[in-house]
């Protein structure tokens, strides 16, 4: 862990609980603590805590806020709802990704922008540079503390935490709440496929948060597991299977990208022509994992792609990874083999998500006592 490493409000509680801490995004993070399968497990059965604080979070208003992001961002967004969360992509003109992010509609003209941590400078200078006067941009990253509660017993500890409940709380939808009389917001979208919930609160909110959490049976998790949990959910990790330099279609996100609204890099993007690669999933047949960079071959041994992510998938009793592969090849059922740096490794191209019991889009009714 670099010196320099910037620390979130909840650094001491982490040391204090014995994570194990490295840095990322330029901050100093918990990898794991008690380890990162068991955590994992804990996401799938029960529920765990994220410490997310090292995202960043922009404000975006104005009477121009909506054409801004529609000429910015490939989704759409005149036709969001107020509480509504949406997934898109931030893209230059050359139809490559400068982040993948969340939108979150505020009010007919104000919205708040959930970016990653490693490109939140570069993103609020692109942003920035590219909207109309009339349009206020506010980086609130360093007042606002971010928290993941995630799996299957976490609307049971909402509940409990939150005075207002959360029973009310669709899938991809926001709302105002309190916590110990103080003014947050709670979201319920999710990055490990399971049921769960972000809290954005002020920043001497994190740690009574945490806590209290911890007490109602909530887990402590790190990087470590959330990696692992969202590669069985087929999710993309920027600069893994997202880059500035990769046309945003590749990636096959094809719900994050509108069909048919103007928007930066769109005329690359549309080009089947410049669509020479499709990311896909590869499922391999035994626990020895692949990794980010080792090259994919075609069962005659000719180099066809690259792995952008991999590991063992502990839901699944197998390795699996991500990565890209010429046009030709990209179909479910294709053999492969993964060139390590110890050996060659078979997979198989399947269908994504590799996991399919995940609970993030069923009815909260079903999870609250």
């Amino acid at each position: 862990m670099k010196s320099d490493d910037r620390k979130t409000p909840l650094f001491e509680t982490h040391v204090a609980l014995g994570a194990r801490m490295a840095p990322f995004g330029g901050f100093a993070m918990p990898i794991q603590y008690t380890g990162i399968f068991k955590e994992h497990e804990a996401t799938r059965t029960g529920s765990t805590l994220f410490d997310t604080c090292h995202m960043g979070e922009f404000r975006l208003s104005g009477s121009s806020a909506v054409a801004d992001l529609e000429a910015l961002l490939t989704c759409p967004i005149g036709s969001m709802q107020h509480g509504q969360c949406r997934y898109g992509l931030l893209c230059n003109e050359s139809g490559g990704v400068i982040d993948d992010l969340l939108i979150y509609r505020i009010g007919d003209h104000e919205f708040m922008l959930v970016v990653n941590a490693g490109t939140q400078e570069n993103d609020f200078e692109w942003i920035n540079t590219h909207c109309s006067e009339s349009t206020t941009l506010e980086n609130r990253s360093d007042t606002t503390a971010k928290i993941d509660i995630q799996g299957p017993g976490s609307p049971d500890i909402m509940n409990a935490l939150i005075p207002e409940g959360i029973k009310d709380l669709r899938f991809y939808r926001f709302k105002d709440a309190t916590y110990q009389g103080e003014s947050v917001l709670v979201s319920r979208t999710g990055y490990t496929g399971e049921i769960g919930f972000e809290l954005y609160a002020p920043l001497h909110l994190a740690a009574p948060f945490w806590q209290s959490a911890m007490q109602q049976g909530a887990v402590c998790a790190g990087l470590g597991a959330r990696d692992t949990l969202r590669l069985e959910m087929g999710m993309p990790l920027y600069g893994h299977e997202l880059d500035d330099k990769r046309n945003a279609a590749e990636a096959g996100f094809s719900r994050a990208i509108s069909a048919d609204k103007p928007f930066m890099g769109d005329s690359v993007i549309r080009d089947p022509a410049r669509h020479r690669e499709a990311l896909v999933g590869l499922q391999l047949g035994g626990r020895q994992s692949a990794r980010h960079g080792d090259t994919i071959l075609a069962s005659d041994g000719s180099p066809i792609g690259t792995v952008t992510s991999g590991s063992f998938a502990p839901s699944l009793g197998t390795a699996i990874a991500l990565g890209y592969v010429t046009n030709e090849y990209a179909h479910i059922g294709t053999e492969t083999l993964l060139q390590t740096s110890r050996k060659a490794l078979t997979a198989t191209i399947v269908k994504r998500p590799f996991y399919t019991a995940a609970t993030a889009r069923e009815a909260i009714e079903n999870f609250c006592s």
